[in-house]
């Protein structure tokens, strides 16, 4: 059993993350998204909060805290409240602490992170999807083999955040059938990073298609090396933090509609007191809130110690649904306004489209 309740502490940190977002993100999303990118100070200050190192150990630049993906979860609605391009910017390299930590060998916990947690923001990413039909995280055309006393990469990935800034990628990749994680430096000759993506949404945050061609890197640095790593639990990790994303700015798409139909008035009084748009509003209410309770029950699980395999995925399976209707239903009550850029809708709209479709741009 998960309690309802945020602890004392979680309902702090909320509303530490919510006052960083709402003094330097929501009233600027609509122009870092023109400008297509966010300011490197903006950056800084989310990063200084150390949401991403609080549970990496003192000596390796952290704060030694207890891992808890619940919290994190709450931190990553929030941050996607405001909006969604940041919050995957402002966590991207807990792409790679999350699983170094967890399944890395002691040397590379010290040759990786503290480079990684400076203090100074210091991109890092994951390079996961591929560009094909009915792509599965389990079932990946990048292959490693073992080759001259090391691994060779080769394939292709798309969807990679700030690959061509990042100074290492955690690239996903099948060893003998078994997918296995592997970090690469971004100036490795076999890494060819291509040209910024065109995509509908996430225009803040530049991605990047990774070819990847006879890619030498050590032994040492598969992650987990021989023992390789639990790649089924950085799935799982992955799922909730995109579950929690998707609340967030799910969350965003209900209460500016809410708020706009409350002002908006049509023959004399406000378009929220007709039965149809309160109809829309109450689903918009519930399925946030149906989104967060599944995204909280796999997070706890992980949590607790268990397997959180069937919770993780069926909350990223129902979010990436549900973050599209109430995306949709947000555009849709804001009428031909919902499809201007003048009203923040339309890029919720846009972002949440990616929910259900990308893998893996952020993780608890």
């Amino acid at each position: 059993m998960f309690s309802l309740e945020m602890s004392k502490e979680q309902k702090m940190i909320k509303d530490e993350v919510a006052k960083l977002v709402k003094g330097i993100v929501t009233e600027n999303a609509a122009e870092m998204e023109e400008k297509r990118e966010i300011p490197a100070e903006t950056v800084q200050k989310a990063w200084a909060l150390g949401a991403s190192v609080s549970m990496v150990p003192e000596k390796l630049g952290g704060f030694g805290m207890d891992d808890s993906p619940v919290t994190t979860a709450i931190i990553l609605e929030e941050l996607a409240f405001g909006d969604l391009s940041f919050a995957i910017l402002a966590t991207l390299p807990s792409l790679v602490i999350s699983p170094l930590l967890t399944m890395g060998t002691e040397a590379q916990k010290n040759k990786y992170l503290p480079i990684i947690c400076a203090e100074k923001f210091n991109p890092s990413t994951l390079a996961l999807n591929e560009p094909h039909f009915g792509f599965e995280p389990v079932n990946m055309k990048t292959v490693a083999e073992k080759k001259n006393g090391g691994y060779h990469l080769n394939g292709l990935k798309c969807f990679v955040p700030m690959a061509a800034q990042a100074s290492h990628v955690l690239v996903a990749a099948t060893l003998e059938g078994k997918p296995e994680l592997f970090l690469v430096a971004r100036d490795n000759p076999g890494m060819i990073i291509g040209e910024r993506e065109e995509n509908t949404g996430l225009r803040s945050i530049p991605t990047y298609e990774i070819t990847f061609k006879g890619c030498e890197i050590p032994l040492t640095d598969r992650l987990g090396e021989a023992a390789g790593c639990d790649f089924e639990m950085f799935l799982q990790k992955t799922r909730i933090g995109m579950s929690a994303i998707g609340t967030g700015v799910s969350r965003a798409s209900f209460e500016f509609a809410m708020n706009y139909a409350k002002d908006r008035k049509q023959f004399g009084e406000p378009i929220v007191y007709r039965q149809s748009v309160a109809f829309i509003i109450a689903e918009m209410a519930y399925e946030v809130d149906a989104m967060r309770l599944m995204t909280w029950k796999a997070a706890s699980r992980l949590e607790a110690g268990k397997d959180a395999k069937r919770a993780a995925y069926l909350a990223k399976l129902y979010t990436g649904e549900q973050t599209m209707r109430v995306v949709d239903y947000g555009v849709q009550l804001l009428g031909g306004h919902g499809y201007t850029k003048e009203y923040p809708v339309e890029r919720f709209y846009r972002n949440g489209r990616g929910i259900g479709i990308i893998e893996g741009l952020t993780t608890v």
